[in-house]
Formats: structure tokens, sequence, C-alpha cells
């Protein structure tokens, strides 16, 4: 059976005074908005792809479970975002 979850707010403890309160109407939200302009410029002039044509790629490619594409990609979003470890690419 799926969950059903309605609750659109939630209530927190007081903190000095002033209510608390978690709301999830805030439509599509991200602390990464920095990747939005990231990604359209990369769609414009196509870096990913320019900068992932510079590899030789000489992995088996019946073991590859990820791109060259996506794993450049990945690498340069990261660092651009200022994500020091891959795993933060979670």
């Amino acid at each position: 059976m799926p969950t059903h979850c309605t609750a659109d707010r939630f209530g927190f403890a007081p903190v000095e005074g002033r209510s608390v309160v978690a709301a999830f109407d805030g439509g599509a939200m991200t602390s990464n908005a920095g990747a939005l302009l990231l990604a359209a410029t990369d769609r414009a002039v196509g870096l990913i792809d320019r900068f992932a044509a510079c590899f030789v790629d000489r992995r088996d490619g019946r073991l590859i479970e990820h791109a060259l594409r996506t794993l450049v990609g990945q690498r340069v979003f990261g660092i651009a975002l200022g994500y020091e470890d891959l795993i933060d690419h979670d």
C-alpha cells in the first residue's frame, strides 16, 4: 500500500517567541541555483561535449555503466558548484 502524505506545513517549537513552520508550497526550489545557469550555458555552447571529446575512452564498452560525457560533466559541474569531493555527487 503506497504512503500518502498530505501535510503541507509542519510546525515546530517556538524559538524566542517566534513560530517556526516548514512549508512545502514553494514550487521547484534548489540550493544549487547556479547549476541551472551552468546547465543552460552548457546547452548553449556544448562545453561538456567538447571537453569530453578531448579524452580517449579506452574502457571495455561491455562494462561501462556511465558514459565518459556523464563522468566529465559530473566532475566539471561539481567543481563549478564548489563541491570538493566526489562523495558530494550523489
